[in-house]
């Protein structure tokens, strides 16, 4: 049913506004009720990380301007920086075209990384080389 959603989405033309309810109601979720969310930055068009949204969470980043992710390993809701203070605030929210991928474009105050880095993709795989090699970056790590 949720795939036909978006099937039907597919012919709509350029411009053609849906309801927003409609459209959150019917992405994708996996089944612990999770959706991929891509942090990527507005400026730099950098991808900052990957995290998890479920439902309520998709509805309070949009609510709140605040990203708010659902955090699988404490089991609650994680809201980007309420204690780092390296936030995220919500600029533009896309939807890919199976409704099963959150692209949410943001401000990033500090570091995306639990571990200070700017983003979550420093490890860099070397194919040649059969190495992965630890990127730098200028941010310490944070709590």
């Amino acid at each position: 049913m949720k795939r036909e959603f978006f099937q039907k989405i597919e012919s709509q033309k350029d411009s053609t506004k849906l309801e927003l309810k409609s459209v959150v109601e019917n992405l994708a979720y996996n089944s612990q009720g999770l959706i991929p969310a891509i942090a990527q930055d507005i400026n730099t068009k950098e991808v900052l990380m990957m995290a998890w949204m479920n439902q309520k969470s998709l509805e309070q980043t949009l609510e709140t301007g605040e990203v708010t992710y659902w955090s699988r390993s404490r089991n609650e809701f994680w809201v980007k920086g309420k204690t780092s203070g390296h936030t995220q605030s919500l600029k533009k929210l896309f939807v890919d075209c199976d409704g099963d991928t959150i692209l949410c474009l943001v401000e990033q105050k500090g570091a995306a990384c639990h571990t200070g880095r700017r983003n979550c993709f420093y490890l860099e795989v070397d194919q040649k080389e059969s190495v992965v090699i630890v990127i730098g970056d200028e941010f310490s790590a944070v709590d």
